[in-house]
């Protein structure tokens, strides 16, 4: 049985805009790709989402590399949109009885984020591998989890956008679903026997808010 439902964060919950990175990189003369090129190669990638390096530093480290502190700014502070039918998904799913909580590969700024964004408020607990120190797909960081909720792998569906990071959680038992769009997720909720509701039409997303930075993309 299904007590605990976890969501990736970036991609699922909340969603950054490709075209204002290539605004970035066109008005400020770079090839397109760069700063997603730089920022999330390893080990740069790899230091920050373990809590090795601050997010300040990894912006540091990227204007560093790109030679343009000021683009590697800009592109640190963009703006994002939640899907608030997600939101309204996780607060249906609380109501029946059950945990919702998520995962991220982020920095050290996520709690600040989340919480100043009002998403925290939607889900009974918020894990940062920064925090964590074992990033996704890594077993570790979805063991902690466990550890934490105080449940089996088996008690819990995991959905993240990408099916790489879907990996670990399989490994420990966890139901997955590589997250497409809200109604598919509700149906593979129902499925696996969550009283959620059916398909709504039409989703909604979004609201507009200002990124302080988590995975300004880092699901990748």
């Amino acid at each position: 049985m299904i007590r605990v439902v976890l969501f990736d964060l970036d991609g699922v919950i909340r969603h950054f805009d490709p075209a204002l990175v290539v605004d970035i990189e066109v008005r400020n003369g770079l090839e397109p790709g760069v700063l997603a090129g730089i920022a999330f190669a390893a080990p740069l990638i790899d230091e920050v989402t373990t809590g090795r390096i601050t997010r300040a530093e990894w912006v540091s480290r990227i204007g560093h590399l790109v030679g343009d502190q000021a683009a590697a700014e800009e592109w640190g502070a963009q703006t994002w949109s939640v899907d608030d039918a997600l939101l309204e998904l996780s607060d249906e799913i609380r109501t029946a009885g059950l945990t919702t909580a998520v995962l991220t590969n982020g920095t050290d700024t996520i709690a600040a984020e989340l919480a100043a964004s009002g998403i925290a408020d939607h889900f009974d607990a918020i894990f940062n591998s920064a925090d964590i120190g074992f990033a996704k797909p890594d077993v570790r960081a979805f063991q902690h989890v466990l550890d934490v909720l105080g449940v089996r792998g088996a008690e819990v569906l995991f959905t993240d956008d990408s099916a790489s990071k879907l990996v670990g959680a399989a490994r420990l038992s966890m139901s997955t679903r590589r997250f497409t769009t809200v109604d598919d997720l509700r149906g593979r909720l129902r499925d696996a026997g969550v009283p959620v509701r059916g398909a709504q039409a039409p989703e909604r997303s979004g609201r507009g808010e200002l990124a302080g930075g988590e995975d300004t993309g880092l699901e990748r």
